[in-house]
């Protein structure tokens, strides 16, 4: 055995072929190191709990959304006085031919894009102040954005209702406006839950882009400040393309928030207005579905909202994805 080993070594060519090499006159195999294999199914087993629980709290109830709103489904219905029958399309069909609806649309869609512009921007422009100012009156900034946070939106909003009340209110006092009511006038209604939305909405949007700026390098932020650039300046040409991927979130975070509102509208205009003039999506499908035992419709309104969240997701995304960003 050692004499044939020698043999082949002093003739130059090469032993008795191990596992792995390669013959003459093949190319040589690429073997694939343990960082290049494929994970297979391990992380899928890691994420299988968290799965199932989703499926259970979101993908069944909007299955069950969809499936209502393909019915007649109303409170003779429920209380199994007439069968259940499938009308296909024709909730949404009664639902598009009805002005309300319309309507209620349109007013939502400018309520929500005037909450998510004035909760970025108020959460933006604290954000930069929180790094500006010293560590006391940061902190105190923070604990008080913290606390109106975590409020939950049927407090902040009865308490919003007490401080605006025409007849009780410090801030009709203070303004001067004696027994003016802003839950009566509709645009001074939706001012009012704006204002309220705003307040508990915009601590996210300024914890979330402030942890984005302490994390840009201060070289950056110092280089812009000696060449002589304003403080919008550099937000509009260093910070802000930075903290991109960041504001992508926030922004996808507060329409999908912004879109649904339901306490606020319900509780501080006492359901949706004097006669439904402060309606949203999501009270008048509550309206229907509960008020007047047309489940079947409020579904359809439901399932018309998810739909329209998820476009606008997928529209942003692709948008940012054509500009060649990362999230």
């Amino acid at each position: 055995m050692t004499t044939d080993t020698t043999a082949y070594k002093s003739s130059g060519r090469a032993g008795p072929s191990r596992r792995g090499a390669t013959a003459p006159g093949r190319p040589p195999r690429r073997l694939r190191s343990p960082s290049t294999r494929r994970p297979g199914w391990t992380p899928w087993l890691y994420l299988l709990p968290a799965l199932v629980l989703l499926a259970g709290l979101l993908v069944y109830p909007i299955y069950q959304l969809g499936l209502i709103s393909f019915l007649e489904y109303t409170q003779a219905q429920v209380s199994g006085g007439e069968p259940t029958t499938f009308k296909g399309f024709g909730n949404y069909a009664a639902l598009f031919n009805d002005g309300q609806f319309w309507q209620v649309l349109l007013a939502t869609v400018v309520f929500a894009t005037a909450c998510v512009l004035a909760t970025l921007l108020v959460g933006c422009a604290l954000a930069v102040l929180l790094t500006r100012i010293r560590a006391l009156p940061r902190l105190a900034l923070m604990m008080a954005a913290l606390g109106a946070w975590a409020t939950p939106a049927i407090t902040g909003s009865t308490v919003w209702v007490f401080l605006f009340d025409p007849d009780f209110g410090p801030v009709n006092k203070v303004l001067g406006l004696g027994d003016f009511s802003w839950t009566y006038g509709r645009y001074s209604a939706f001012a009012l839950v704006l204002l309220e939305v705003l307040w508990c909405s915009f601590p996210f949007v300024m914890v979330t882009v402030y942890a984005g700026i302490r994390a840009i390098p201060t070289e950056v932020l110092e280089a812009a400040s000696l060449d002589g650039a304003s403080q919008w300046r550099v937000w509009r040409s260093v910070m802000a393309p930075m903290l991109r991927p960041i504001l992508i979130v926030v922004t996808i975070q507060s329409i999908i928030w912004d879109f649904k509102v339901f306490t606020q509208i319900y509780v501080m205009t006492n359901g949706g207005g004097i006669a439904g003039q402060n309606l949203v999506l999501n009270v008048y499908a509550y309206q229907k579905a509960f008020a007047s035992s047309q489940y079947s419709l409020g579904s359809a309104i439901g399932v018309v909202m998810l739909v329209i969240l998820l476009a606008v997701t997928l529209v942003y995304l692709r948008l940012v994805r054509r500009q060649g960003e990362e999230l």
